[in-house]
């Protein structure tokens, strides 16, 4: 299993601070954003992972994080040359997953999990590494669906649609940035038109998923949020606060 961060993109939402860096390398609370990721994958036992980011900033990941020795993890890197979406980021590691399986985490994705919940989430990525066919989205009820993409599921967990950014959401499932794929991901990727952002869509990823009736869902009960807008990344603060304790 190799696990990818997927840190790249303008932060367009967090402008004007994000003129001078990658949103991903701002503090949320007592640490810098990119470290959540990175210390999540090392809790799924995964110790393998590659960062794809910016040119513009990639320097600054490097300087930041090294070899990833320090985290127990092996850390490779690949630049992003242009911001053509968060699927195309992801198409670039294709030759470093040489047909392994993959976590895909976005870099903006904060998880504050129970232990319990971990060891979950663990279990099921071991599984997945042993048998790998399909994908598997995380999903998190929401009070705000309408801000993220969006699973339609039955009462067996069974997912039934995704949509992006609905205006009329049909559940409170929002799709977090936490992925399980095989190695078919980068077939589907180069199937993919632009979206009218034009960019590669994620979305559309796991929707090439649907249609082949090889997509799963784990919903998941403890914290979640994303940070790339102010207010979400005012969440993130609060959050780590609150639940890693004071800063000593």
């Amino acid at each position: 299993m190799i696990g990818i961060i997927l840190a790249g993109g303008n932060g367009t939402r967090l402008r004007p601070i994000t003129n001078v860096t990658n949103k991903h390398l701002l503090p949320v609370y007592n640490k810098p954003m990119i470290y959540y990721p990175v210390e999540f994958h090392k809790s799924l036992g995964i110790t393998e992972v590659l960062l794809t980011t910016g040119k513009e900033f990639g320097g600054e990941f490097t300087n930041l994080l090294g070899d990833g020795s320090r985290f127990g993890i092996n850390l490779t890197y690949k630049v992003q040359e242009e911001a053509l979406g968060i699927a195309h980021a992801l198409g670039l590691a294709e030759n470093i997953a040489k047909g392994h399986s993959m976590a895909v985490i976005l870099g903006d994705n904060l998880f504050f999990l129970s232990n319990e919940e971990t060891k979950s989430i663990r279990r099921e990525v071991e599984e997945f590494a042993r048998t790998p066919e399909g994908a598997v989205i995380f999903l998190k009820r929401v009070s705000d669906p309408e801000r993220f993409g969006v699973a339609e599921v039955d009462e067996n967990g069974r997912v039934m649609g995704i949509e992006e950014k609905p205006k009329n959401p049909k559940s409170n499932y929002a799709v977090t940035g936490l992925y399980l794929y095989d190695s078919t991901v980068f077939e589907k990727i180069r199937r993919l038109k632009p979206s009218g952002r034009g960019e590669l869509e994620l979305t559309d990823v796991n929707n090439a998923y649907l249609l082949e009736g090889k997509l799963k869902s784990h919903l998941l009960e403890g914290e979640w949020t994303d940070a790339g807008t102010f207010d979400s990344l005012h969440r993130a603060n609060s959050l780590a606060k609150d639940i890693q304790g004071p800063s000593v």
